[in-house]
């Protein structure tokens, strides 16, 4: 499982910021799963969410944990034809170009912690290591610094083939794609479980989830998929697979009407319909693999209601055994919660985005903002009692364009 996640000089994430999925201390919970560890029992979140105005960083979060991924899978096999390395810092200010960006995970992998980051120069990988927990206490398996004569330390001597892995490994590529490409012993596990974390959204790749999903719809998911779609309340009574086509043509639903029931064409189905569908393959693969789940826009194209039973499929043991975790942003305040009163979620669960004087992200928990045990979470949201919301007063949009076209002369009648 993600347990923390830190990142610095990454887009608008400028200075170091940290998302945390391990419940403090001080919070009382019963969201948090509890991880044996050799260290003890750590409560871990199954699903956070990230929440704020427009263009504040909400997407650049989970941008920047796909990116560590992307590095950790592909650089070694991918980057070899880049001169330097493929890199987005923060680009409003010049100092920021001449500095590393810089990626750092704490997961648990089999009752084992493990701590793992590195820092990307513009044309090498300036540091990377590796710490491992397997009896409570810190093992450092690798300490990498390109500034040194001699750039790879081994100080436990842990690591079987180092000198191997170290002439193989290229300046612009991590050693751990290398070490996961080549299928190393030790140190495969960790690069598999970057293999199964996932980056989906409502803009992002829309056809292929389709096709993925319709895919599974003959697999050991079928009946899983075709079950919510029935219950989403869509009018959807069951799914049709025609084996012969392919891709999203395969597929034809088959709603309720006044006459029966009809199975249409895949074209005539609705934006929100296929926005759902989409979802329910990689959602159910996720939680058959207990993998990570990155949900960019979670209430984008879905009713609230299809949000919040999202939010519910990850929270709850009985769907979610293998402990899968969903990291989503939202604009959504229901999913906050419920006109009910119920929360969906929990404060440590709720994570806020704002941008300073710079154009600078800084991302904080809700917890951090001690909200009241009965507090309305939407409503405080809402009202700005907790940032994260647009610095906009009702009506000045529409006053500042009333005032540029007086200004520039522009009349306000139309003939």
């Amino acid at each position: 499982m993600l347990l923390r996640f830190r990142v610095a000089n990454f887009r608008s994430l400028r200075d170091e910021q940290e998302l945390a999925f391990v419940a403090s201390a001080d919070e009382e919970t019963s969201a948090a799963r509890q991880v044996e560890l050799a260290d003890g029992t750590v409560p871990v979140y199954p699903l956070v969410g990230v929440f704020g105005a427009n263009a504040s960083g909400k997407s650049n979060v989970l941008d920047a944990l796909a990116a560590m991924c992307e590095a950790v899978l592909n650089s070694y096999a991918r980057w070899v034809s880049y001169e330097g390395i493929p890199r987005e810092v923060f680009a409003l200010d010049d100092k920021s170009t001449d500095e590393p960006a810089f990626f750092e995970v704490d997961v648990a992998i089999d009752g084992v912690r493990w701590t793992y980051g590195f820092e990307l120069g513009a044309r090498r990988v300036e540091s990377e290591w590796l710490h491992c927990y397997p009896l409570g206490h810190q093992q450092e398996w690798m300490d990498r610094d390109a500034s040194r004569a001699e750039v790879y330390r081994w100080p436990s001597n842990r690591v079987k083939g180092r000198a191997q892995l170290a002439r193989r490994t290229r300046p612009n590529a991590l050693l751990l794609s290398a070490a996961g490409t080549d299928n190393h012993p030790q140190l495969s596990p960790l690069f598999h479980w970057f293999r199964r974390l996932w980056q989906t959204g409502p803009d992002r790749e829309l056809a292929q989830r389709e096709a993925f999903t319709a895919s599974e719809l003959t697999g050991d998911q079928g009946h899983r998929i075709k079950e919510l779609l029935r219950v989403a309340d869509l009018g959807i009574t069951d799914a049709l697979v025609d084996p012969a086509a392919r891709g999203t043509g395969k597929v034809r639903l088959v709603h309720r009407s006044s006459s029966g029931e009809v199975a249409l064409d895949w074209q005539r189905e609705s934006f929100g319909t296929r926005s759902w569908f989409a979802l329910l393959g990689p959602m159910m693969l996720a939680l058959e693999n207990g993998a990570v789940l990155l949900l960019d826009e979670l209430d984008a194209s879905l009713h609230p209601r299809f949000a919040a039973e999202v939010i519910r499929l990850f929270k709850d043991p009985l769907s979610n055994p293998k402990n899968a975790q969903l990291l989503f942003t939202s604009h959504e305040v229901t999913v906050l919660s419920t006109p009910t009163g119920e929360r969906l979620l929990d404060p440590g669960q709720v994570w806020f985005t704002e941008k300073d004087k710079d154009g600078a992200t800084e991302l904080y928990p809700l917890s951090s903002l001690s909200p009241g045990p009965h507090e309305d979470l939407a409503k405080s949201y809402l009202e700005g009692a907790f940032g994260g919301v647009p610095s906009l007063l009702a009506g000045q949009i529409v006053r500042r364009l009333g005032a540029v076209r007086g200004e520039t002369g522009e009349s306000t009648e139309r003939g």
